[in-house]
């Protein structure tokens, strides 16, 4: 049974990776989607594939080109949005870089880039939708965090930081808004199969594989099954919470 039916969601990031996975899901439990990416030709390719899940003749999926760490843009961006679609049940933030390197080597544009695109753009998108779910009293906020923001990682202490910070982020809105009837929650996904992991060497695939205790990665259907949770009614009792998914990693 569709889960999300009558639902929009708003995915940033939503071209690629995880949040195209997300994006799908939703689409199959009923959802109309809109994705928020950089790049045309991938976000074409997604509205394209999303036509072919429709379950219901209500449902629309578009696409906006944005760069989430402007504000400006994302203003303009989320007002047209609101026109086409009338309102954003649900939110999610995907939208994520990483910039590696140790510490002492690591600079000030890369620690800057990292906070800016993955954390600073949870404030810019956030800031904008939840007005129109405080007026509604209703909506889910899903903030796709990562195990490294819980455990850290060496040569990722950017990445780590704006990770740490997505999820001070959930727990704190949570507690300002629930009495609004909005939920505010984190998803933490390990190691998952994405472009990212498939250009690991054998080497690199065995040593995660080791710190995994079910001794795989993830599936990006796995991870969107989470997102369909916390998004549907079923987890109407639920915020400020972080749901780990790293099949055992770091349990």
């Amino acid at each position: 049974m569709p889960l999300l039916e009558n639902k929009t969601a708003l995915v940033t990031g939503g071209t690629s990776g995880l949040g195209r996975s997300i994006a799908v899901g939703f689409a199959k439990h009923g959802a109309s989607v809109v994705v928020l990416g950089t790049k045309k030709e991938k976000a074409e390719s997604v509205i394209q594939e999303l036509n072919t899940l429709k379950c219901f003749a209500s449902q629309k999926f578009s696409y906006v080109l944005a760069d989430v760490s402007q504000k400006q843009q994302i203003d303009k961006a989320l007002a047209d949005i609101l026109v086409d679609f009338g309102n954003v049940n649900i939110l999610v933030n995907c939208a994520g870089i990483t910039r590696d390197s140790l510490f002492l080597k690591m600079s000030e544009e890369n620690w800057d880039n990292v906070i800016t695109t993955n954390l600073k753009s949870v404030y810019n998108v956030t800031h904008y939708v939840i007005r129109a779910m405080i007026k509604s009293r209703n909506g889910k906020i899903i903030n796709i965090a990562s195990v490294i923001g819980q455990i850290g990682n060496p040569g990722q202490v950017n990445y780590s930081a704006s990770k740490a910070g997505m999820i001070g982020f959930t727990k704190s809105l949570a507690k300002e808004v629930g009495s609004r009837g909005i939920c505010v929650n984190c998803i933490a996904p390990g190691f998952f199969e994405t472009p990212m992991t498939d250009a690991l060497s054998d080497e690199q695939k065995k040593s995660i594989y080791d710190k995994i205790p079910m001794r795989r990665l993830g599936n990006p259907e796995e991870l969107a099954n989470a997102a369909i949770f916390l998004a549907s009614d079923m987890s109407n009792y639920i915020t400020g919470e972080t749901l780990t998914v790293d099949g055992g990693m770091i349990s």
